[in-house]
């Protein structure tokens, strides 16, 4: 928990739909005074866990009734009565205190073992999430916002960045248009939404496959093989999936399966996606229209710390020229090995990750089965959180007996080692199993209380704000994964390496530095060809961003050859097909990882390197870079830390020098 501060984190999902009556309120109300009487140790922990069916749907009631409430008052608030105590705190507060009452509602769909509870808690969702979209609609609460924010009362810059953000998020809705274009503004977001779900579900059911002899997949390891349906007539079955078509395009030895399965991964629901896709531009399109900017890529960035798409496209093109000479380097060298192992045949993009994968096995002899036995997970976790202690000023202690939703999760509280202050607590849920969540991701249940991921972690339990708006990783999403990206470069270093190791024979002998010099190395081998493979389609995603009308196809024959050194689209193919981030919020926002990556490296390379354990420059990036969370601009952040605008030079210095 932050301990003194004014109001607590929520997550960016709040608040539900019902129309819940009095009794009910006061019904789920004795129920958290259940809950509350029951808990045991850790007082300050407030998440709810391990509930039933009918107490996670009862406290959906209860958190929409509350919402109800205060929406309401605020509402009939006389806008010549305005003021900050009766309009905006209202507001404020509600965030704050129903934080850890909706995470108590969602999170058993991430990670309860109990399936009755995951649909309780998908159930809970819908009915939060249907009620959110209404309080972000209603007019009558946007007019009263408005009204004291055009009063123009001092307020410190938090509260004031606050007040702009509730404006801007109606008016980003559509509230302040005229009843016709809101109405065609709903329309227009609705038919979206119905687009991005049959996107990202057509990809979900899509279900072609291949039929290979066991020859044609020479090279494969033999465990994949194995993992192969067989048809009766003896083939095995590869499906266009990551889990079948990764493997083969890193391993396989066979140049015409290469090209079969890279054709395959590209068509994914070639014919109604590209469909789907060109009407989402020219949709987002007049929704950004409607909305008064000029294109949805500008609505899109608004928020981000590119803020424009000119920027995005400087940063872009920026990057790409001053690669390519690197690239097409790296390029010639796996041509070259193209041409000993199977002659004269054209070099293609089925053959970039095989032949980057074998130049890499020739020069760095890297044996991963034995790297493995110095990186068990209980010397990684340890590893981690010294690094974390040392370089933070952080201290981490195990809870013992803590009530948990699963055996394998732990419980870990946080103080700042200085004044031994309890900041937080963390709970770590590393391994997978029947109806978890199966992706890496960090949770914040309350402030200062979150769930997995280390690096947000310590971003959310290291904030200092006063608003709950503005609480740890609620922050551009062009700079979310900064924290996370440092720390990659930090592992990457020996003493870091060494600190996160331990033989799992003798966890006293660390791995060695021959070792850790490969894997540095080998980080940084074939950064160009790796980096254009990401800024081709972040340019592409771009480009059909600030247009209305786009031939995606086309533009991805034109732009292929230009990005990767000649090297052309696959024939008949549309790899913007199988995009999901194109529909699962990242439009016009592909560009957020590279850029992440590139502003990270500059940190490192500026305050970190040679010197990853400075405690006094860790300090400082606490204080500078996680302490304000969202409560001021990032790219203000960023300067304020570098103490000058943020470069590329120390990407191009870390990974092409």
């Amino acid at each position: 928990m932050q301990a003194k501060m004014k109001t607590k984190k929520t997550q960016k999902q709040l608040v539900a739909f019902a129309l819940a009556t009095a009794l009910a309120f006061m019904a789920a109300r004795a129920l958290l005074s259940l809950f509350r009487s029951r808990r045991k140790g850790c007082p300050e922990i407030k998440i709810r866990i391990n509930l039933t069916t009918s107490e996670i749907l009862n406290l959906a009631d209860c958190i929409v009734s509350k919402s109800k409430k205060i929406h309401d008052s605020v509402a009939v608030v006389p806008l010549d009565k305005v003021a900050y105590s009766n309009v905006i705190m209202p507001l404020a507060e509600l965030e704050a205190e129903q934080s850890y009452l909706v995470q108590s509602c969602l999170l058993p769909r991430m990670v309860a073992t109990s399936k009755d509870v995951r649909e309780a808690s998908v159930e809970a969702e819908k009915i939060i999430d249907a009620h959110n979209v209404k309080c972000s609609m209603r007019e009558d609460v946007y007019l009263v916002v408005k009204a004291f924010a055009a009063r123009g009362e001092w307020l410190d810059p938090e509260a004031q960045r606050y007040v702009n953000r509730l404006v801007r998020e109606f008016e980003r809705r559509g509230v302040h248009l005229t009843s016709g274009k809101r109405e065609e503004f709903e329309r227009v977001k609705t038919r979206i939404g119905e687009l991005c779900n049959r996107f990202v579900n057509n990809l979900n059911e899509e279900g072609r496959y291949l039929l290979f002899k066991e020859s044609d997949l020479a090279g494969l390891p033999s465990n994949f093989i194995k993992s192969l349906d067989k048809t009766e007539n003896g083939k095995l079955r590869v499906n266009d999936k990551p889990t079948h078509t990764y493997p083969i395009l890193r391993h396989c030895k066979v140049g015409a399966t290469r090209k079969a399965v890279a054709v395959a991964k590209d068509q994914r629901c070639l014919t109604e996606n590209t469909k789907i896709l060109e009407e989402l531009v020219q949709l987002r399109h007049k929704m950004a229209r409607l909305l008064g900017y000029s294109n949805y890529a500008e609505y899109a960035l608004e928020n981000q710390m590119a803020k424009t798409p000119f920027k995005v496209m400087e940063f872009l093109v920026d990057i790409s020229e001053n690669i390519s000479k690197s690239a097409a380097k790296e390029l010639q060298r796996l041509r070259d090995l193209k041409r000993e192992e199977e002659g004269e045949a054209v070099f293609g993009m089925e053959d970039l990750q095989y032949y980057m994968h074998k130049a890499e096995e020739l020069e760095f002899e890297i044996d991963y089965a034995t790297v493995k036995q110095y990186f068990p997970v209980d010397s990684v976790t340890s590893g981690i959180l010294r690094i974390y202690e040392q370089l933070f000023c952080l201290k981490f202690e195990t809870v013992q007996e803590a009530e948990v939703w699963h055996p394998d999760v732990s419980l870990y509280s946080v103080f700042d080692s200085s004044c031994n202050q309890l900041l937080g607590f963390f709970y770590l849920d590393m391994y997978t199993r029947d109806g978890k969540f199966s992706h890496a991701c960090v949770i914040a249940l309350q402030d200062g209380c979150l769930m997995q991921n280390g690096t947000h972690q310590v971003h959310h339990i290291c904030s200092r704000v006063s608003l709950a708006k503005f609480s740890g990783i609620r922050v551009e999403s062009d700079f979310v994964e900064l924290s996370s990206q440092l720390l990659e470069n930090l592992c990457h270093e020996s003493e870091i390496l060494k600190m996160m190791s331990g033989f799992y024979k003798d966890i006293h002998k660390p791995v060695p530095d021959e070792v850790c010099r490969a894997l540095k190395k080998k980080r940084k081998s074939f950064s160009g060809l790796k980096a254009k493979q990401k800024i081709v389609l972040c340019l592409f995603d771009q480009i059909i961003h600030t247009n209305e009308v786009v031939d995606t196809k086309a533009l991805l024959r034109d732009l292929y050859p230009k990005e990767m050194l000649h090297i052309p689209l696959l024939e008949g193919t549309n790899p913007a097909a199988s995009l999901m981030h194109l529909a699962t919020g990242y439009d016009a926002r592909c560009y957020n990882f590279i850029w992440s990556e590139v502003f990270a490296a500059d940190m490192f390379l500026s305050k970190f390197k040679g010197d990853s354990l400075n405690w006094s420059v860790g300090i400082q990036y606490k204080n500078k870079v996680l302490a304000p969370g969202g409560s001021k601009d990032a790219l203000d952040i960023l300067h304020e830390f570098l103490e000058r605008e943020p470069s590329q030079e120390g990407y191009m210095k870390e990974h092409f020098a």
